[in-house]
């Protein structure tokens, strides 16, 4: 935990969030997001003094495991993927209100065992609780979990009042816009959209908040902000990981629905929506949807805005990797992308003109994301490059991971006699600023969720809205098989379709 008196600007930041008393449900209990983030989300809360006197978490799942056994896997995955060590009255103080229900998930009567808990648990409590159901489950078992959350009774629990019953989904809200219409649907018919939490730990991370900060509490940025000062946007998600052992997801997935559709499309939204009219949850997220909307139709065939590609066997870390098609579980024929690129075109008065690209892909240089806000080159009238000056174009870049913080690029003068110029980068970093313990993104979400902040959180029609633009590229992809797919070396940062894209508009990828 960071010292106050090292790092000062952390003194009176810290505020408790009061939530009513509380029940966490998470379906998938025995899952892999479950161990990895969102036992050691709570857990941090609870260290930090955020969860409610009254808190109790029910694990749900297939596999019957007896309350004490369910709290040694949890105190286990604090062990091992928590940012804190495992603190024992910490733990404690959520331990002992850890439990388990197992039950199948398409069955109703597992879920009336989980009502009659949770009824035991207000009958000690004393009073009514709020209850928050996450499903951290396979999309397959998503409709199943709804109808049999509205047939118990569950999903209506105290509705009307301050503490009614809410859902957090986990991503992906569908697989295209049929899909998602349906999923929409079908929370509809069990839950209000205002009981409705959609889920990207994008949003989350300390990085993309500070976006909002940037922009709208620093007058220096918003009055330039816009297509008068800005040549171009570059947002990049590349992992340096190839599919591992997710090959039987990744294969029915690829990069566009995996992460262009949701992270990436997510951050463009934050960087190019307009200012909303207060900080409520519904004036952000109606600003978000605004800009989806006004992004034009991908072009797709012989002047394409899109490129998709899969790595192929290379150097990552000093070390060969085969290629995807090597994978294990991966088809020799496989035609889903391992990378997706995309020159996107914002329709309205603040973005004509100015091309937004973003990419993002498996087994890339290194593991990166960022917001790159590339602004127009000054008229070199003065400091001309055929007299030898060195100058860049000024650009602000906003790094989501994994060093978070911001660096803005200047030109400046050399020291000495002759007047030389040369590019130097201002940089801020959250863990030199306010040490390196940052919450987790997962803590953020949770917290906002039970204390009923949907600000961070994705609206059905933007979910769908999203889908609407992208769907048409992977029918297309879909209808070409293998035709235009092309290759890239792992370790590398992607093929030469990506570098078209921005070369057709006189622009190069920068390298984060």
């Amino acid at each position: 935990m960071a010292d106050p008196e090292r790092h000062p600007f952390l003194q009176g930041l810290s505020k408790h969030r009061g939530t009513p008393p509380t029940v966490v449900v998470i379906f998938g209990a025995s899952g892999d997001l479950t161990a990895r983030k969102l036992i050691p989300a709570i857990y941090n809360l609870g260290f930090d003094n955020l969860l409610p006197a009254d808190f109790h978490l029910v694990g749900y799942g297939r596999k019957p495991i007896p309350d004490e056994e369910f709290r040694s896997i949890a105190s286990n995955a604090i062990k091992e993927y928590s940012r804190r060590e495992l603190d024992a009255e910490a733990w404690n103080r959520v331990g002992a209100n850890t439990t388990y229900v197992s039950g199948a998930y398409d069955e109703k009567a597992g879920f009336d065992r989980l009502a009659a808990h949770i009824g035991e648990i207000e009958r000690r409590v004393g009073g009514e609780v709020q209850t928050l159901f996450y499903i951290s489950t396979p999309p397959s078992v998503f409709n199943p979990i709804i109808q049999n959350l509205g047939a118990s009774g569950l999903g209506s629990r105290h509705l009307g009042k301050p503490h009614h019953s809410k859902v957090i989904i986990e991503k992906p809200f569908g697989r295209d816009l049929e899909s998602a219409r349906a999923l929409n649907a079908e929370l509809r018919s069990v839950f209000d959209e205002s009981q409705v939490y959609r889920i990207d730990h994008y949003l989350g991370k300390e990085t993309v908040q500070d976006l909002l900060v940037q922009r709208f509490a620093n007058s220096i940025f918003e009055p330039i902000w816009n297509r008068n000062y800005i040549d171009n946007v570059q947002i990049t998600v590349a992992e340096d990981q190839g599919v591992g052992t997710r090959a039987g997801y990744y294969e029915q997935s690829g990069c566009l629905r995996d992460m262009i559709q949701n992270h990436t499309t997510q951050l463009l939204a934050l960087t190019a929506m307009e200012p909303p009219g207060s900080f409520d949850a519904e004036a952000l997220r109606n600003e978000k949807v605004k800009v989806l909307k006004a992004i034009e139709p991908i072009a797709l065939g012989p002047e394409s805005d899109a490129a998709r590609a899969q790595y192929v066997a290379g150097m990552t870390g000093g070390k060969g990797v085969p290629g995807y098609l090597q994978e294990s579980g991966i088809s020799p024929e496989s035609s889903t992308e391992t990378f997706a690129a995309m020159r996107l075109s914002v329709n309205n008065w603040r973005w004509n003109g100015v091309p937004f690209y973003i990419r993002s892909g498996k087994r890339l240089a290194r593991r990166v994301s960022e917001i790159a806000i590339q602004f127009k080159r000054p008229p070199g009238t003065i400091f001309a490059q055929k007299d030898g000056f060195n100058l860049a174009a000024n650009t602000l870049s906003f790094q989501i991971q994994p060093d978070e913080g911001l660096s803005m690029i200047l030109n400046a003068k050399i020291p000495g006699l002759d007047t030389r110029t040369q590019p130097v980068k201002m940089s801020f970093r959250y863990a030199t600023t306010f040490g390196s313990n940052t919450p987790e993104a997962y803590e953020r979400l949770v917290l906002d969720a039970m204390t009923g902040d949907g600000t961070l959180f994705i609206r059905g029609d933007e979910a769908e809205t999203s889908w609407k633009l992208y769907t048409p590229v992977l029918e297309f992809w879909q209808s070409q098989g293998r035709g235009g797919m092309e290759a890239y070396q792992a370790g590398s940062w992607g093929p030469a379709g990506a570098d078209r894209l921005l070369a057709a508009r006189g622009h190069v990828w920068r390298k984060p």
